[in-house]
């Protein structure tokens, strides 16, 4: 399966990195599960999938909020979190993005627009010895307002000082996607890792 991208003469490359360079989102979601049952916190697969890009402490947060638990969100996020670093061995990078990682490195920046936190991100890069093909990392903490607000793109192109018009977003989610549009960037949608094993069979 290859990934078609839009028309254009894109001047910088901005990835979401879970479930877009990295075929991450399935640790993070038996990180989520084991943790949160502690709670006996609900957290379905597809809702799961739905807030992908959202930051794990407005996860948290909202999650609280719909079952009216009172989860400590900072000891629930570090332990989130070492879950997710204890399966990191087990991570790959997803194939039809690294190809256009691989064939546009060093001919234009890239950029890493994340709701994870920069530790998580830079982890997960680092496993998979991607962390310095990126000119810059805009991850949780560094905006105030998430995905699907354009701010993290935004935040990303100015950093790479290349106009917005001019970068290609490449996502896996729908709140992503809107991010990247909101912004005026151009986007190519990433497939779930079932539906790029269904492409795949076709």
């Amino acid at each position: 399966m290859k990934l078609k991208l839009p028309k254009g003469e894109f001047k910088a490359y901005l990835f979401d990195c879970d479930g877009t360079i990295c075929d991450s989102m399935p640790l993070h979601y038996v990180a989520w599960k084991t943790v949160l049952a502690e709670w006996n916190c609900e957290f379905s697969e597809d809702l799961f999938y739905a807030w992908g890009g959202m930051p794990v402490t407005e996860i948290i947060a909202s999650l609280n909020q719909r079952q009216g638990l009172a989860m400590p969100v900072a000891d629930v996020q570090r332990r989130k979190e070492e879950m997710f670093y204890a399966h990191l061995p087990q991570m790959k990078a997803v194939p039809e993005v690294l190809e256009h990682i691989e064939a546009q490195h060093g001919q234009i920046p890239f950029a890493v627009v994340s709701g994870s936190t920069h530790e998580s991100v830079r982890a997960s890069l680092g496993t998979l010895n991607l962390l310095h093909r990126f000119e810059t990392l805009v991850c949780a903490g560094d905006y105030r307002n998430s995905k699907p607000h354009p701010e993290p793109y935004l935040m990303a192109a100015d950093r790479l000082r290349i106009a917005p018009e001019h970068c290609l977003v490449f996502e896996d989610t729908d709140m992503g996607i809107e991010s990247a549009r909101a912004a005026g960037m151009a986007s190519v949608k990433v497939p779930a890792p079932w539906e790029r094993v269904a492409l795949a069979a076709v």
